[in-house]
């Protein structure tokens, strides 16, 4: 269960201010189809968690216990220095005549694929030796942090995200070099 929790938390934490908020703000905007956003965000969800949770499992079995203390240790500092550093802009995909639900899924999950919330997926499935988990609280954690997007599209424009998402980041940082640090058996 803690797997479920602290995932759920780390990855709707990093989706503050993230690029795949903002395409999710922009989508919901241009399609005005709220039922379809969702689901298919939590589609996307689903099946980047999925291919995190299953990835983490098996690298936990290659590894040692040191080995993924510091694995974790490091999705979590290299989430918060992502959180700090400077985003390019999103693909808005105003080209993409495929439909909302398609659209959202794809363009979701292009975003998410190899991004900070799926190595914490990784990193806790590979940590606690579940696969379930970290699945669940991965794609719950992100369709929460998707959420804001979905619900407020342009008002989130006006929400002070940066403050939020750089003091976010320098917790999430934070913890990471702590756990990196007793990972080296420095702390």
């Amino acid at each position: 269960m803690e797997a479920f929790v602290t995932t759920l938390l780390l990855t709707a934490i990093v989706q503050t201010g993230d690029r795949s908020q903002l395409l999710c703000a922009a989508l919901a905007m241009r399609f005005a189809r709220p039922g379809q956003m969702i689901t298919a965000v939590l589609a996307a969800s689903i099946a980047g968690a999925a291919i995190a949770a299953l990835g983490g499992v098996i690298v936990g079995d290659w590894i040692s216990r040191d080995a993924l203390a510091l694995f974790y240790a490091l999705s979590l500092l290299f989430a918060g220095m992502g959180m700090l550093a400077w985003r390019r802009p999103v693909d808005l995909l105003q080209g993409w005549r495929i439909g909302p639900f398609v659209t959202a899924l794809l363009g979701v999950m292009i975003l998410q694929f190899g991004d900070k919330g799926q190595f914490i997926i990784a990193a806790t499935a590979a940590r606690s030796h579940d696969a379930v988990w970290p699945l669940l609280g991965g794609a719950v954690g992100t369709t929460l942090g998707l959420m804001p997007a979905l619900i407020w599209q342009d008002e989130l424009a006006r929400w002070p995200l940066r403050p939020v998402r750089i003091a976010m980041g320098g917790v999430v940082t934070a913890i990471g070099l702590l756990l990196a640090l007793r990972a080296f058996g420095l702390v």
